[in-house]
């Protein structure tokens, strides 16, 4: 397929999706507690994209039964929200969404700390929101995809935490999935160049402990090998005027 490149015109409707995204998220905020359970969030979500005049991405995706992924503790991503599944004290959440308005796509995902947690645990959700950022400022033109990828892997290893390495960011726009992959890990100077016009995905999943996964038997839910938590962010961008442009900015996630 390769990668599109995409006018200023069509980054401006895959933002309008964005933002229907952010806000989503936004509203979600509202309930994400202890004693709420990922069935509920699901269905705040759905109705929210509804109202916004827009179509849950993932939902149908591949067979996905949700609108949101919701991914608790060492639930990586893909996490099928449930109506057993509460939230308790000391939990973490990732929640991912993405949406279809007008025939383009955005994408975003936070995590999320219920009540009190422990030190490591702080510093995993923070250094992985940190390595989103700077990924995305090596997102310029001229640098190629895997200068983004090296910044997020870079962050992360000081604080003794491990890069996912088998799920991936990813090209956005006409599609959900589009090229090029976006990973969290190896080394600079690889990949494709980055050019004025590209739309992609920058999603940093990572793991407190060893980068290994595995994929449970409902064929989605993705946890962490040893059991330890794992963190989730993730912001769509535009290469505009030479840089990354934020197109999934939310209130409190910019």
């Amino acid at each position: 397929m390769g990668i599109y490149i995409y006018n200023r015109e069509q980054i401006k409707r895959i933002e309008d999706a964005c933002l229907i995204a952010a806000s989503v998220l936004d509203e979600i905020e509202g309930i994400i507690d202890a004693g709420v359970s990922t069935h509920e969030i699901d269905v705040l979500a759905r109705n929210a994209i509804k109202k916004h005049g827009a179509v849950p991405a993932f939902l149908g995706y591949k067979g996905f039964p949700a609108a949101v992924c919701a991914s608790i503790n060492e639930v990586v991503v893909h996490g099928i929200p449930r109506r057993n599944a509460k939230l308790k004290n000391g939990d973490i959440i990732g929640i991912d969404i993405g949406v279809r308005y007008k025939e383009y796509y955005g994408d975003t995902a936070r995590s999320y700390a219920i009540g009190a947690v422990g030190e490591k645990v702080e510093k995993l959700l923070l250094a992985t929101r940190e390595s989103l950022y700077k990924g995305i400022e090596m997102a310029v033109v001229g640098n190629r995809i895997s200068d983004v990828s090296h910044a997020v892997e870079a962050h992360v290893v000081r604080f003794g935490f491990s890069p996912v390495e088998e799920f991936v960011g990813h090209g956005i726009g006409r599609n959900l999935h589009e090229e090029p992959s976006v990973p969290n890990f190896g080394a600079a100077g690889r990949g494709p160049r980055i050019r004025e016009g590209m739309v992609f995905a920058i999603e940093p999943m990572i793991n407190a402990g060893v980068r290994e996964v595995d994929v449970l038997g409902d064929g989605w839910t993705v946890v962490t090998r040893d059991g330890e938590f794992s963190a989730h962010f993730e912001h769509t961008v535009a290469v505009v005027d030479g840089k990354a442009q934020i197109l999934t900015r939310g209130k409190n996630f910019n």
